[in-house]
């Protein structure tokens, strides 16, 4: 990695750490003054219906901040920024990290002073404040960027050829490679953080209802095996059996190996469609590429693709020539 990617992860978690300490001082200097428990939540009416501990809100800062600066971290060290898209997130990190930094200290400030938790009201407009604070956090964002020299990308890997592996007659070969996702890892780690919080704070159903199946379905998807063997090209989860992607050798026209920018080109992580063409995007990086018989195209990304490709060449050309 080299030093221009280095300070443009700096860059894009530099928010998040900023709204981090503001919140922090803002707790500080209002310890004294805080009812304990204290207003945690509120209504649509601006009235409060559940309280927070200290720790409990101490905690859902740090674990808000640092997760949300390790996911952003993560969009600018696997991402192409020459293009808009990865750009416009970070940007977008910046009003995330400006609106929830404000909101939470809001909270102390709203709290600051009053006996009865039960009496603090948290105003609507101090969303719409929230909105402007983001909004010109956004503004600084863009102005750093545009300081930031953008990382030259990792050469192409491999070409429009098909290459083959060498096997002899009757020789059986197989391949597999485990595929991590270090954003769909660092996604359910964050959620599973979240739902602890919740349960902290006594927030029970949601957080057993929503949030922490959530970050374990994203931590059992998060490292799929991909194989190539003689039923063709296979990903799926390592701890669940579905869901299964299979391209058998009888649908493969060709494969290859090449880099993919999974934002610019897919649109971002996950089973991404787009037309005429679909794939398993877990990072940026290189992939294996399936031109399949009827036109479209499948593609994972996955390390070795190379070889990948040379072997499920070699097995959908001897599938052709047994039929």
């Amino acid at each position: 990695m080299n030093r221009a990617r280095y300070r443009l992860i700096s860059v894009a978690v530099l928010p998040f750490l900023l709204a981090l300490a503001a919140d922090l001082t803002a707790y500080a200097l209002l310890r004294d003054r805080l009812p304990d428990p204290m207003a945690g939540h509120f209504t649509a009416s601006g009235r409060s219906d559940g309280t927070a501990s200290h720790t409990s809100y101490l905690v859902l800062v740090v674990v808000m901040h640092l997760g949300l600066a390790a996911l952003w971290g993560v969009v600018a060290g696997t991402t192409d920024v020459a293009v808009r898209g990865p750009r416009r997130l970070i940007i977008a990190g910046y009003a995330t990290a400006g609106l929830v930094g404000y909101l939470l200290a809001v909270v102390l400030v709203a709290n600051a002073g009053a006996g009865d938790p039960a009496r603090v009201r948290m105003p609507l407009w101090q969303i719409a404040v929230g909105a402007g604070v983001g909004a010109l956090a956004a503004l600084i964002g863009r102005l750093l960027l545009r300081a930031v020299p953008v990382p030259a990308p990792a050469p192409s890997l491999g070409s429009d050829e098909s290459p083959r592996l060498h096997l002899a007659e009757g020789e059986a070969a197989g391949w597999m490679r485990r595929a991590p996702s270090r954003v769909l890892f660092l996604v359910g780690a964050a959620l599973l953080a979240v739902g602890a919080v919740l349960l902290l704070i006594g927030i029970r159903l949601n957080a057993v209802v929503g949030v922490l199946p959530a970050g374990l379905l994203c931590l059992a998807l998060s490292r799929p095996y991909v194989t190539v063997d003689r039923h063709g090209l296979t990903a799926r989860p390592s701890v669940l059996p579905w869901p299964r992607i299979r391209i058998p050798l009888s649908d493969v026209d060709r494969a290859i190996s090449r880099r993919i920018e999974v934002v610019a080109e897919y649109g971002g992580w996950g089973y991404r469609f787009r037309p005429g063409r679909s794939g398993l995007m877990l990072r940026s990086g290189e992939a294996i590429v399936v031109h399949r018989t009827d036109g479209r195209e499948f593609a994972v990304t996955v390390d070795d693709s190379a070889t990948a490709a040379a072997l499920l060449n070699t097995l959908a050309h001897r599938a052709e020539a047994g039929r």
